[in-house]
């Protein structure tokens, strides 16, 4: 790793942790704890189960950004990202995200519960190392395969509230991970080009842009028969099935534009939808769960 002259402020640091990506994770992760229990979250777990998620996420993304950083002077994208223009070494990085890491994971073994702190790490290492390392140079299903680690949050903010594994849980995770392959290949679409020029095999590059798009509408469809699942489990009401519906109706709606549209902005107009879609899906979830609280707990 070279160590170069840090010309980094603390925004660049901040940049590394992929703060926006974090903050969406925390919000599943945070709803994840409400779903657990039928009135208000211990304030030990929302604070320092929030906060260590958090740490151990940016961690992640830390490394991402140390193993890609060659791929992301190549891209358009990320290019102008910290590490790809120099303003921070590898060495500093690594250094950060283990500070982060070891951080994170202190906080949720001594203020929270082991059980939340391994499967913690077990998603940090799914997705900085088996998926960036691995997976994401290995296989076309890269995203899929690899879309678990990135899944987890609502299982860790049910897992800090109650200290256990829960059917609802996992079906929120499984939420997700139906959820991750559209999102991820709406933009692969729109970067088909830079993806095949740092030789990174996604889908479109791999199998083409009409292969993609047609994946794009099953994996659509998957994912909304999933989030059906928590009413169909009493989970969640009737505000949730209603939101369910017309936001996944909306993204039926951009997956057809993709498929038999001709809008070259599809892709990318797909992707941002994709974003809005998770995280109001999440939000009526809170919602419903305190307007028409249902017998999950029972």
């Amino acid at each position: 790793m070279e160590l170069a002259l840090s010309t980094a402020g603390w925004r660049d640091y901040l940049e590394l942790t992929k703060p926006r990506v974090v903050a969406l994770m925390l919000l599943t992760a945070v709803i994840g704890m409400f779903m657990a229990v039928p009135g208000m979250v211990p304030w030990r777990a929302l604070l320092f189960g929030n906060l260590g998620i958090a740490l151990c996420a940016g961690a992640a993304a830390v490394v991402n950004h140390v193993v890609d950083h060659r791929i992301d002077m190549g891209m358009a994208r990320t290019h102008n990202r910290p590490l790809a223009q120099g303003r921070i070494g590898t060495a500093q990085a690594s250094l950060f995200a283990l500070g982060l890491g070891l951080a994170g994971m202190y906080l949720l073994l001594s203020q929270v519960n082991a059980l939340t702190a391994w499967l913690t790490l077990a998603s940090l290492v799914g997705y900085a190392f088996i998926y960036t390392l691995f997976l994401k140079r290995a296989t076309p299903q890269n995203i899929v395969v690899g879309g678990l680690a990135g899944a987890a949050p609502p299982l860790l903010g049910w897992t800090a509230v109650t200290g256990e594994i829960h059917g609802h849980a996992l079906l929120l995770v499984l939420i997700i991970f139906a959820w991750t392959p559209p999102h991820f290949w709406a933009l692969a679409i729109h970067r088909r080009d830079e993806y095949a020029a740092v030789d990174i095999p996604m889908l479109p590059v791999t199998h083409g842009v009409g292969f993609t798009k047609l994946y794009i509408m099953l994996y659509t469809l998957i994912m909304f028969a999933t989030t059906l699942l928590p009413y169909a489990t009493r989970l969640c009401g009737p505000l949730y099935l209603l939101g369910a519906v017309v936001l996944g109706g909306g993204f039926l709606y951009w997956a057809a534009q993709l498929l038999w549209g001709s809008d070259e902005d599809a892709p990318m107009q797909t992707f941002r939808y994709s974003i809005i879609y998770l995280m109001w899906l999440f939000l009526v979830m809170l919602l419903d769960h305190y307007l028409f609280p249902m017998t999950a707990y029972s």
